[in-house]
């Protein structure tokens, strides 16, 4: 190969990478329909005929629930809301404790604070970079009564010995599936394994509504409870028969006709989404297993991968250079990144949830530290140390890519493929170079880089 192109070598490419485009005339068609009929929501803040919604959020919930063999399906106006909901409907209270994933979208945790509840972050598997169920337990007190399991990249968390601890010690689970629409863990659709979960309906993933979420359970009464509080649930409880009024103040998390008659089109197109995306996935697998230094994610016999990011673990004692460089030599040879989903690779996905200033000052609801005060007798610290695992990834070894999605193609994908390969290839001149470069210099890129994915 010739030279790197960080070095002033040719690049492996300058072809700029295609668009991810998702929608099409199905979803123009849906709109126009939905204008023509002037409804725009068919929700009404009261008990009665339209208390869950018009024709097509109706239609759009039942797709969902049939194809997966899900009992309910509740849309909201975005899985952030979505979750603050499932927290609600599964009875957590001022001073409830509930574990978290340290990695995550902010909303992950944050959702436990609306109810009073207190965010108790666990650390992370290394390899599927979900919550560790040995982790789990470590953290479990009398106040605990909730775990909260991100299924993240689009792989499943291991379920089974999460539900086995929640069992053991009383607890209900709640599922952000937001990243993982469609995903199975063990020939089990992800979503209501546990108590109940979500989907996010947002511009950036795989089926998009430009905002939206939809939550999934098959326990009656926590869909009841769920359909109150997106629904102004305070003036239903008596029509709906609900005696416990706890949490039961509602909202407007209301999905829209216009949103639910795109969503109709675009999950029609969930599995051919998936099934393109595993493709690309498996031959970046290909590509790369056995490289020295890059960790490839295993998928274990009976469950899937959405590929929301295809996550590759770095190991800089091995490759021999640190992580931000291995970034920019891969990413000069390719074109320059014009979207979040064009950048070749990121580095350390978000800052561990723990170590943001909420937690660190522990400021949340008012400005007197609760919930964090609630639990009179009992400290909540938030130290940096407090998941290894979690800040191993983030600080070190942890690589994404957005670039195995809707509109690329094997050719595109084995541009990045060959990227890799040249860099790890001539490592040895980007070893001397990185021995005589000043480091600001070489780093600024990186950042810039990485605002573009994050």
């Amino acid at each position: 190969m010739s030279k790197l192109a960080i070095l002033g070598g040719a690049p492996v490419r300058q072809k700029e990478f295609p668009n991810r485009i998702s929608m099409g005339l199905e979803e123009k068609r849906a709109v126009l329909r939905v204008l023509d009929s002037d409804v725009l929501s068919g929700f009404i803040g009261a008990a009665g005929k339209f208390f869950n919604g018009g024709k097509e959020v109706v239609e759009f919930e039942g797709l969902w629930a049939k194809t997966y063999g899900f009992k309910n399906a509740v849309s909201v106006n975005s899985l952030t809301t979505g979750l603050q909901v499932a927290v609600g409907a599964v009875g957590i209270e001022p001073g409830d404790e509930v574990i978290c994933s340290p990695y995550s979208m902010s909303a992950s945790a944050t959702a436990v604070l609306f109810y009073g509840g207190i965010p108790i972050f666990a650390d992370l598997d290394l390899h599927r970079f979900t919550l560790d169920p040995r982790s789990i337990e470590r953290c479990i007190t009398p106040r605990t009564k909730a775990i909260l399991v991100v299924h993240l990249f689009g792989y499943p968390a291991d379920m089974d010995p999460i539900m086995e601890i929640a069992a053991k010690h009383g607890l209900r689970v709640i599922e952000d599936a937001a990243q993982a629409p469609g995903i199975y863990y063990k020939s089990r659709p992800v979503g209501t394994i546990g108590d109940v979960g979500g989907f996010s309906l947002n511009f950036h993933k795989h089926i998009h509504t430009g905002e939206g979420g939809l939550l999934v359970t098959n326990n009656d009464d926590i869909a009841l409870r769920c359909r109150l509080i997106r629904n102004h649930g305070e003036n239903a409880t008596e029509a709906y028969g609900v005696e416990d009024l706890s949490n039961m103040i509602g909202s407007n998390y209301r999905f829209t006709e216009l949103q639910a008659a795109i969503g109709i089109e675009q999950f029609k197109k969930l599995n051919g989404f998936l099934s393109h995306r595993a493709d690309l996935g498996r031959y970046l697998d290909r590509r790369l297993l056995g490289i020295p230094g890059l960790g490839i994610q295993h998928i274990e016999s009976g469950s899937t991968h959405s590929y929301y990011m295809y996550p590759v673990r770095f190991n800089e004692e091995i490759v021999g250079i640190p992580r931000s460089l291995f970034l920019r030599a891969v990413a000069a040879e390719l074109p320059k990144p014009r979207f979040w989903d064009t950048t070749p690779f990121a580095e350390g996905y978000v800052r561990p949830l723990y170590l943001n200033p909420l937690y660190q000052k522990k400021i949340a609801i008012g400005k007197k530290g609760f919930p964090f005060n609630f639990n009179c007798g009992v400290t909540y610290d938030y130290p940096k140390g407090l998941c290894p695992v979690t800040e191993r990834l983030y600080e070190k070894e942890l690589l994404l890519s957005p670039l195995v999605r809707e509109g690329m193609s094997i050719e595109d994908i084995k541009d990045f493929a060959d990227a890799i390969e040249k860099v790890i290839e001539r490592i040895h001149e980007l070893k001397k170079w990185s021995d005589s470069a000043g480091t600001e210099t070489m780093y600024d890129a990186v950042k810039a880089i990485n605002e573009n994915v994050l």
